[in-house]
């Protein structure tokens, strides 16, 4: 298989390489113009994603598609929910997240509602890969599910969703649920929404025990915070050294005890598109470019590390399409 060296950064102990296995579409045609916030997750039997599609983001037909990938190729998506309400009236449906309880089902979490400020939190299971899904269900007011990243499995077994509101300003808070989303619990706002403004958060694990946020800002750059309880409080955010124009964000800590975040490094506009690795979680370097095209849009990315040890990014490639990355680090 033919390689192609991205980066390669030799300043620190050791060195940082990105080579690109794979860059493609996870589809070419889709019967709706528009996409957006995909996810994707390692099962079984495979690697799943999905994102949400319809004519645009808040018109009432968006709903959340689906597909496998099975043999190197992503198959044809299906969608496996929508916003019809018992009376015929239709909600968009915004963000899905995918979460594989380890030896159990599937879990797709998703929002529904007219707009961010309005939405509630929905969850729908499988129990077969994917191939077929429960009804959905509500989760409880001011539980929304991990609100745009993935959740993390704690230590003691309790499921930790980075979470955020959006109708009192822009505020982060963490919900738990230790019976996968029968019964939750959640944290208060971890900032004012006005001082810093932020939303989206994903969860990174540290060596000494302690968790680190990393999350979406309104203040040029990505915001960072620390929890020494397994995310029951936090320290302050604060600004770590990479930018951030107000869009999304995916990080995640590899098997290693690096880490490497998916992100657009300007102050403003949504491309490029870059990842980059860290030792500790707070000094950052570049170590390649996924898409660079000005004026474009390149965002909301999400990022795994699979069992096989190769990184996984999935991004939304100009509302039109959804791209899979797979980078050996």
């Amino acid at each position: 298989m033919k390689f192609i060296t991205l980066s390669i950064l030799c300043a620190w102990t050791f060195c940082a390489s990105a080579q690109i296995e794979k860059n493609a579409f996870i589809y070419e045609s889709a019967p709706y113009p528009s996409c957006h916030a995909s996810t994707i997750e390692e099962t079984p039997s495979g690697l799943v994603g999905a994102w949400f599609g319809g004519k645009h983001e808040r018109n009432p037909d968006v709903g959340i598609w689906f597909s496998h990938y099975v043999n190197g190729k992503w198959e044809t998506s299906v969608e496996i929910a929508n916003g019809i309400q018992s009376d015929g009236k239709r909600y968009p449906l915004w963000n899905p997240v995918l979460y594989q309880v380890p030896g159990k089902e599937l879990i797709l979490f998703y929002k529904e509602g007219p707009a961010p400020d309005k939405w509630w939190g929905m969850l729908k299971r499988s129990f077969d890969g994917g191939k077929t899904w429960s009804k959905a269900e509500k989760l409880p007011n001011d539980i929304y599910g991990p609100i745009k990243n993935k959740a993390v499995l704690l230590k003691d077994g309790t499921l930790l969703c980075p979470s955020s509101s959006e109708d009192h300003d822009w505020r982060l808070h963490m919900e738990f649920t230790r019976d996968l989303g029968k019964t939750w619990s959640r944290t208060g706002p971890l900032n004012d929404g006005v001082t810093t403004s932020a939303i989206q958060p994903s969860i990174l694990f540290l060596p000494d025990g302690r968790l680190q946020l990393v999350c979406r800002s309104e203040n040029g750059f990505i915001l960072q915070a620390f929890s020494s309880d397994q995310g029951q409080s936090w320290t302050a955010l604060e600004p770590s050294n990479l930018m951030n124009p107000n869009s999304g964000i995916d990080a995640v800590t590899l098997k290693d005890g690096r880490h490497v975040i998916v992100y657009n490094p300007v102050k403003k506009g949504r491309s490029p598109i870059s990842v980059a690795i860290s030792s500790d979680g707070k000094t950052w370097k570049d170590v390649a470019t996924l898409e660079n095209e000005p004026g474009e849009e390149f965002s909301y990315p999400a990022v795994i590390q699979t069992k096989d040890g190769k990184v996984h990014i999935t991004y939304t490639w100009k509302r039109k399409k959804i791209k899979h990355v797979i980078l050996s680090l």
